[in-house]
């Protein structure tokens, strides 16, 4: 198989085209990165979250870069992917992990965190894909030494959130493990701050309890009537290796990652006295344009991933850096998408406003002035030579019925501003097969439904 490198590293199906001998390939192809670029003496990480033979893939990884020459540090136990990448900036060292994120059951991955802590960026990928054929041996034999990351990790995030302050909450609080890496972590982390809580499969799973290790409605239905029943409650859970966030209020609804964004912005800004600018993808919202306006901090847009978010994170050191699709940072943490310290920042939220998760929602709406509805569809096209001519017809487009464009912006497939200031369609290639991923944004459910319409 050809093996590639995306936005989150490489990922196939156990038992298929991620098996021993390609295991083999990319691990040699990062044990040579790093000779390469730091030498032997970097330290190098390896972590693995509840999967299907994760635990079995990433001590051969181990084994092999200790074959190398490298000093191995092996977590003794799953490991989240935001824990693995901070333990890597704490330990000036690189560090592999080995997991399929929010993907099915079936897929396995491998991601390459570098020092600094975030993904790795399109020329670190690049390289990694050039060593796949290439030669390297190593220099001698390094060592395998367990490692228990949780300590330094907690103590981080005592510094940056106020766990007293939680524990003035009304609230009910549930956390759904949802059989994932962040088992042992959040529960762990409300406990040593005697922060009274709630649990829900809370046993590491291979198969997620038949459904998918991702924080969305139809995989939280069980949190989501726990959350109704027992009023007044709000609900968190993670995906597979707890870099994503899913957030149920105290109706049993879902709070979008573009509310959650901005209602952390809001809060750190008021609470916290941070400054700074925000970043975010050409996905996300404009609630987050309209909140940062009103705020009069800056808004720094990137292409869709949080391998750009990271990248902007660093270079800009914003308030907070954010995505649609559930993911966030904040300014002295990492950047790489964090669902510990998001679950962690909404009750911190919550606990300095005095208010439900609810009313932060309304408070939220008010201060904008208007609400903000998204949907996505994905198109799928005969093949991928249809892509390009697909693009250059929206980039000329001036009207989309009686949607006039304003303006456009191609940072990442084809985004058309309309003339209301409320809405926009984007227009990106998928990136792994002939799809365009066609998202929505409009004030009304109404106008979603007509640009729809116009689209297809």
């Amino acid at each position: 198989m050809t093996i590639k490198f995306g936005t989150d590293g490489w990922r196939a199906v156990v038992g298929k085209d991620f098996n021993k001998e390609n295991v083999e390939t990319v691990t040699k192809a990062i044990g040579k990165y790093v000779f390469d670029n730091f030498g032997i003496d970097k330290k190098i990480l390896v972590g693995y979250d509840p999967r299907n033979m994760a635990a079995e893939f990433s001590m051969q990884c181990a084994e092999m870069l200790a074959g190398y020459g490298f000093e191995v540090l092996y977590s003794k136990s799953v490991i989240p992917t935001p824990v693995l990448a901070y333990s890597a900036k704490h330990l000036n060292a690189c560090a592999i992990m080995f997991t399929a994120s929010h993907n099915p059951p079936e897929y396995l991955g491998i991601k390459f965190i570098p020092d600094y802590a975030g993904p790795a960026t399109s020329d670190i990928t690049d390289e990694l894909v050039y060593n796949l054929n290439a030669k390297f041996s190593g220099f001698g034999k390094g060592e395998i030494r367990q490692y228990n990351f949780k300590p330094d990790y907690f103590a981080h995030l005592q510094k940056l959130v106020d766990y007293k302050k939680i524990r003035e909450l009304k609230e009910n609080i549930i956390f759904d493990g949802l059989y994932s890496a962040s088992i042992g972590y959040f529960d762990k982390i409300l406990q040593n701050n005697d922060i009274k809580f709630e649990t829900l499969h809370m046993y590491h799973d291979p198969n997620f309890g038949g459904g998918m290790p991702e924080p969305k409605p139809k995989y939280l239905k069980e949190l989501i009537e726990k959350v109704k029943s027992e009023a007044p409650s709000v609900g968190f859970a993670n995906d597979g290796d707890a870099d994503r966030f899913g957030v149920i209020n105290e109706d049993g609804e879902y709070v979008s990652p573009n509310e959650i964004i901005a209602i952390l912005l809001m809060h750190l800004k008021k609470h916290k006295n941070y400054e700074g600018s925000i970043v975010k993808t050409v996905g996300a919202s404009l609630l987050l344009d309209k909140v940062a306006e009103k705020l009069g901090v800056e808004v720094i847009e990137t292409a869709v991933g949080f391998k750009h978010v990271g990248e902007a994170m660093r270079k800009f050191n914003p308030i907070i850096g954010g995505e649609e699709s559930g993911g966030l940072s904040i300014q002295g943490h990492i950047p790489e998408k964090d669902g510990l310290l998001a679950n962690s920042l909404i009750l911190e939220a919550m606990a300095y406003e005095g208010k439900s998760l609810k009313e932060l929602q309304k408070n939220l709406y008010d201060f904008v002035g208007c609400k903000f509805y998204n949907d996505r569809i994905d198109k799928k096209l005969e093949n991928t030579d249809e892509i390009k001519p697909v693009l250059e017809k929206y980039k000329s487009m001036t009207a989309l019925g009686s949607f006039k464009v304003k303006n456009i912006d191609t940072k990442d497939g084809v985004k058309l501003y309309f003339d209301d200031n409320n809405s926009w369609v984007l227009v990106r290639p998928s990136g792994t097969e002939p799809l365009l991923r066609i998202y929505f944004e409009s004030d009304s459910v109404e106008n979603i439904e007509l640009l729809k319409r116009l689209i297809a």
